[in-house]
Order: C-alpha cells, then sequence, then structure tokens
C-alpha cells in the first residue's frame, strides 16, 4: 500500500539544483517536520526532501 509519500524506493528522480539523476534508496517520515525525507544511492550521505526533486523518470 502506497503512503502519502511521493516517491517510493528505487524511483529515479532528478535533482532540482544539479540535474542529477539519482535513485532513491530509502525514506522515512519526519514526524516534527510533517514530511518525508529521502536518501539516495549516489549521495548515501545526505538526505532530501519531496520538493528537492524534480520530475520522477520512467
Amino acid at each position: 500500500m502506497k503512503g502519502k509519500n511521493k516517491f517510493q524506493a528505487n524511483d529515479k528522480v532528478t535533482l532540482k539544483a544539479t540535474g542529477e539523476t539519482v535513485t532513491i534508496s530509502k525514506f522515512s517520515y519526519v514526524s516534527n517536520m510533517k514530511r518525508y525525507s529521502y536518501t539516495v544511492k549516489e549521495h548515501p550521505q545526505t538526505f532530501y526532501f519531496e520538493e528537492e526533486f524534480g520530475q520522477l523518470i520512467t
């Protein structure tokens, strides 16, 4: 069942800041900020929020 997050693990998206295509490795809900954070395979030490991603690449 899909939650309220926009992206799932293994989805390919673009980073708005760089235009780089990345693959989502995992996501989690940050309750005090009331939004989802994501980590990507290409930059595992950095987390991103949904608004930092561009279009989903199919």
